[in-house]
């Protein structure tokens, strides 16, 4: 059980259109009610949701956030892409960036750096996800790769109050396997050592189920779970949800 104000963010990836809304109803009633006066309920889907989501939440205190963002925070001829200025316009007060899957893709430190940067000049709230792969872990080169995705994604933002980092390591995202609790708290507090002044809210992300909250929220350093694939069921994510603090 904890008693720490909580955030869950909802990351819904390449799924969910508009019938997808009328599941919603019960995720509404649940952060109204007095059991996650403790906690903040964000939810990231698909940009093509992101208005529709921010209406449906309209009188609720639920967020809505981004998946990604193009670097550039001006309009232009980057045909697909959506900057952070479109996602505040549409309803998004968050964005996720530097997710390991986007990473896979090509995204490196140097243009996540410039994605948050104009991200935050949008006045966005950013989740910063920073994790490493299997192979790095096994060579020993965790705190490494994460002193680097900080350093370089972090360079020069002077003001971090709306940052917040998403620990996910690569190897546990749709696997189903976590980390044993001691190896992440100790992992966490290495993260936010990384911070001379205030350390930003650190959430963890990989694998979060219902199954296993009950383990994580035991490691009292976490400040939130960025959730995928059991976000798309309501009844799952409350579920973490009321473990969380019970």
């Amino acid at each position: 059980m904890t008693n720490k104000y909580m955030y869950f963010i909802a990351n819904w990836k390449m799924y969910g259109n508009l019938s997808s809304l009328n599941t919603l109803n019960k995720i509404i009633k649940f952060s109204k009610s007095k059991e996650i006066n403790k906690g903040r309920l964000i939810y990231c889907p698909p940009y093509t949701l992101i208005s529709a989501f921010s209406k449906k939440f309209k009188n609720c205190q639920i967020g809505i956030g981004g998946q990604n963002c193009h670097e550039s925070i001006s309009y232009g001829p980057y045909t697909g892409s959506v900057n952070a200025k479109m996602l505040k316009n549409i309803g998004a007060h968050f964005v996720i960036i530097g997710h390991s899957e986007n990473r896979e893709k090509g995204e490196n430190d140097k243009l996540i750096n410039l994605k948050i940067k104009n991200a935050l000049l949008a006045k966005l709230k950013v989740i910063f996800c920073i994790g490493e792969t299997l192979t790095q872990k096994k060579k020993k080169k965790t705190e490494f790769v994460l002193s680097k995705q900080i350093k370089v994604g972090l360079n020069s933002v002077k003001n971090k109050s709306n940052i917040f980092i998403a620990y996910e390591p690569v190897w546990s995202i749709g696997t189903g396997v976590v980390p044993k609790s001691k190896d992440l708290f100790k992992t966490i507090n290495f993260i936010k050592s990384k911070f001379k002044d205030k350390s930003p809210k650190v959430f963890y992300g990989g694998s979060v189920n219902p199954q296993n909250i009950n383990d994580l929220k035991e490691i009292n350093n976490i400040d939130g779970f960025l959730i995928g694939g059991a976000s798309q069921n309501t009844k799952k994510f409350i579920d973490i949800v009321k473990k969380t603090y019970t």
